[in-house]
């Protein structure tokens, strides 16, 4: 027994030349092999009708353009004249769309029908939280920019909290929590990123709007690529194309205020005073937003974006998604008035009218089945539920549903699916360690290093001295007066350094102390010391402690 199978190809194979030869294999292999009964719309070609647009084999007909007709497929098994003709041929309810399982490579564009509903709102407020983006760096806290990527100085700004470069564990805990997130609703939801928030979606949303907007819906905007260049056509196009620049100049622009203060790049800019670091941002910005959004699109998601196949990997058959409902909408049928109400019952829901597609700003086709081209926006689920109000049909032929639930009528609750189980526990450790982090994180920090030669110096009065250098690390941005102290040996005597010092903001102050122990309270050749600084104006933010040790001659 052998089973033939079809491969899918993610480029059209007519365009390989060998669509036709794979469709004269298919015929030749399946010749005389009866059609497998309990499969539901199966549709096998018949010698007078062409296979995948090829013709019939011999018939003459170019077989190098594909016909557009609608053939579906499944596997098939093939018994070899070796084995008993008693034997039961191996049967699947699975099938193949091979018509239908292409991918836009980039040889037209897509102009995506946009279709009012509640996903589409979902979407626009998806949109909205990208606002944030282009506004959030303007938020003062405690004069200062509120988030503040400062690379010069090594800091990084969240509010009241600034982390350095030996707190960047935190930001390690929330690449982790943002990448156990993804995988979480990825595999609960599909691919809800790419669908509602991903950046490229959310601004080749936005430029499909603007377009729509001026050059109008789908068949216009073809109609108006075909037209000749008149001054009707530069106008709209040149509308379309500046107002795309303007956004994606100002996307730029909102980058970089994330890592300088925003007020004052404006000021640089409009004064040519900017550094050149920053021209450059912008400018790469810019022309990747207007590049990417504008015309690759989709193209973006296809070739370039890796989180589309790291994404697809993590989706399985509990996965909830985007589907259409194969046993309610096959087989599909258009409405037509006058028709016998018998032969109209004859079909399924769907009324084959390609608003789904027509919809789809990728261009698939939902009713193919899963491909990695289906962002799962939803945005056909709003399509089909318009159509199926007009015809007086229930919603949900295409809905949010898993294959379980498509095959079985059974949904497999969440606990029991182990890879969510497993990225939830990765996702709370990690947000664990964040908020302690946070939580913990102090406001100055002190550090102690002792001279190492000499060891130790012999005072004229028999005491002994040591010398120790003191790091103050101060991370608020304003200036904090500290007290040090120190706590060890009896009678030790703080010298060589004021009692308070400054503690510039956002920086490392250093000073030298000299400890002098007299040589009889030393009890050991090393004694623990501890040194404290508190703040002059609020001691319980202000306050730092270190661990050293003091060293004396040996005892005799």
């Amino acid at each position: 027994m052998s089973l033939l199978l079809i491969p899918y190809r993610e480029r059209p194979p007519w365009r390989s030349g060998d669509w036709c030869n794979l469709s004269e294999r298919f015929q030749n292999a399946t010749e005389g092999v009866p059609l497998l009964r309990g499969v539901p719309y199966n549709y096998y070609p018949s010698e007078s009708q062409s296979f995948f647009g090829c013709g019939s084999v011999g018939s003459g007909v170019d077989k190098t353009k594909p016909s557009g007709k609608i053939n579906k497929i499944r596997r098939v098994t093939v018994q070899s004249s070796s084995e008993s003709k008693h034997s039961t041929p191996l049967s699947y309810d699975e099938f193949v769309e091979l018509a239908h399982q292409q991918i836009n490579t980039g040889e037209k564009t897509i102009h995506a029908k946009r279709n009012p509903g509640k996903w589409r709102n979902i979407k626009w407020i998806s949109n909205a939280i990208w606002l944030l983006f282009f506004f959030g760096a303007y938020l003062r806290w405690d004069d200062r920019q509120a988030v503040l990527w400062d690379i010069p100085n090594r800091q990084f700004h969240l509010f009241s909290a600034t982390i350095l470069p030996q707190d960047f564990w935190l930001l390690s805990l929330a690449l982790l929590l943002f990448a156990m997130l993804l995988a979480v609703v990825t595999a609960v939801a599909g691919r809800v990123w790419c669908g509602f928030f991903c950046f490229q979606t959310v601004w080749t949303d936005v430029f499909t709007w603007i377009e729509d907007k001026l050059e109008g819906g789908p068949q216009k905007r073809r109609n108006l690529e075909k037209a000749p260049w008149d001054m009707r056509k530069i106008r709209i196009k040149v509308t379309k194309h500046v107002l795309w620049l303007l956004i994606s100049v100002f996307t730029g622009i909102s980058f970089v205020t994330w890592f300088t203060d925003a007020y004052q790049l404006w000021a640089d800019l409009f004064s040519i005073e900017a550094p050149l670091i920053a021209w450059i941002t912008i400018l790469a910005f810019t022309a990747g937003t207007y590049v990417l959004a504008g015309f690759m699109r989709e193209q973006t998601c296809l070739w370039l974006c890796p989180y589309a196949r790291i994404q697809s990997a993590m989706v399985d058959k509990h996965t909830v998604i985007p589907t259409y409902d194969n046993q309610r909408g096959e087989p599909r049928g258009h409405m037509r008035k006058n028709v016998e109400q018998a032969r109209q019952s004859s079909t399924g829901d769907c009324i084959d009218c390609h608003l789904c597609v027509a919809a789809c700003p990728t261009g698939v086709d939902i009713r193919a089945g899963l491909q990695e081209g289906c962002l799962m926006c939803a945005l056909c689920i709003d399509a089909c539920d318009t159509v199926m109000d007009k015809v007086g049909r229930s919603r949900g032929l295409i809905r949010y549903a898993s294959l379980d639930e498509m095959e079985s009528g059974i949904t497999v609750p969440l606990w029991t699916r182990t890879r969510v189980w497993v990225y939830g526990m990765i996702l709370l450790i990690a947000a664990a360690g964040i908020i302690y982090g946070l939580s913990s994180l102090d406001s100055i920090e002190l550090k102690v290093l002792r001279a190492r030669q000499p060891m130790y110096v012999l005072q004229s009065d028999g005491s002994i001295q040591n010398e120790y250098t003191l790091k103050i690390l101060n991370k608020v941005t304003h200036d904090v007066d500290v007290r040090i102290s120190a706590t060890g040996p009896r009678d030790l005597v703080l010298t060589g350094s004021k009692e308070t010092i400054t503690a510039h903001g956002s920086t490392v102050t250093s000073t030298t102390i000299f400890v002098r122990v007299p040589r009889e309270n030393l009890d050991a050749t090393s004694s623990p010391i501890v040194f404290r600084i508190d703040g002059m104006a609020d001691s319980n933010a202000f306050v730092s402690e270190r661990e050293s040790i003091f060293i004396g001659p040996e005892k005799q």
